[in-house]
């Protein structure tokens, strides 16, 4: 019979990735979104892999680079700039050339946004399989599966809804918000102003999805007087 630790830290384990690994999904559904059929499953296929393979490196590195300060805030910008350009995927061209090169982009978009997200990620698995190796091994392996599903559903999605996109940035721009204010450097400061906490996040996702809906309208009306 399991040990009733080893049963709570799998349980634990699966809700975190669960939670966790939704930003990770919308990452790749939203950078995979303007490519044709043949590289968006390949764009699926390997941004989930190598996220994997990058949350296990980062497993022995993330909580020393979470000590760095501004290290979030650093992140949670970047994070936002790419919750904003993923609004705006770059259509393929007819060209074979033209689509391998989007891929490639895409690519480095879902690497760099989950590296960005990754470190507590990381954390939280790392803390909920209690120092059990094995169990931190399924927490990192399990969440192949549920990124490779929660990505494929959503590209489907958004294609069906292109204003799930939106919902998507909102999301990331979100966790980008919480980054910078959960920062080590940045944190104790906002412990007077609870509120502050909610209200980054809140007004950077408002600002992230205003630019969009502005940008986005633009270029319609560039289109259409053209």
């Amino acid at each position: 019979m399991f040990d009733l630790d080893i049963l709570t830290g799998i349980l634990n384990i699966v809700i975190i990735n669960l939670v966790l690994s939704g930003d990770n999904a919308v990452v790749i559904a939203m950078a995979s979104m303007g490519l044709s059929e043949k590289y968006r499953k390949k764009a699926i296929f390997w941004g989930t892999t190598l996220a994997v393979v990058m949350r296990i490196v980062l497993t022995f590195v993330a909580a020393v680079l979470l000590q760095i300060p501004y290290i979030q805030f650093i992140g949670g910008t970047l994070l936002a700039l790419i919750a904003f350009k993923l609004l705006f995927p770059q259509e393929e061209g007819h060209g074979t050339g033209q689509g391998s090169s989007n891929f490639t982009k895409a690519l480095l978009t879902i690497l760099w946004a989950d590296l960005l997200m990754s470190l507590d990620n990381v954390l939280a698995v790392a803390g909920a399989s209690q120092g059990n190796l094995y169990l931190l091994i399924f927490g990192l392996v399990f969440s192949i599966p549920i990124v490779l599903a929660g990505s494929t559903l959503l590209t489907k999605a958004m294609g069906k809804y292109p204003w799930l996109a939106y919902i998507g940035s909102g999301v990331l721009a979100w966790t980008a918000g919480k980054m910078v204010v959960e920062d080590k450097a940045i944190l104790p400061h906002l412990h007077a102003l609870p509120v502050v906490e909610i209200v980054i996040p809140a007004l950077l996702t408002a600002v992230i999805i205003g630019a969009g809906v502005w940008v986005r309208n633009k270029k319609i009306s560039e289109a259409t007087e053209s």
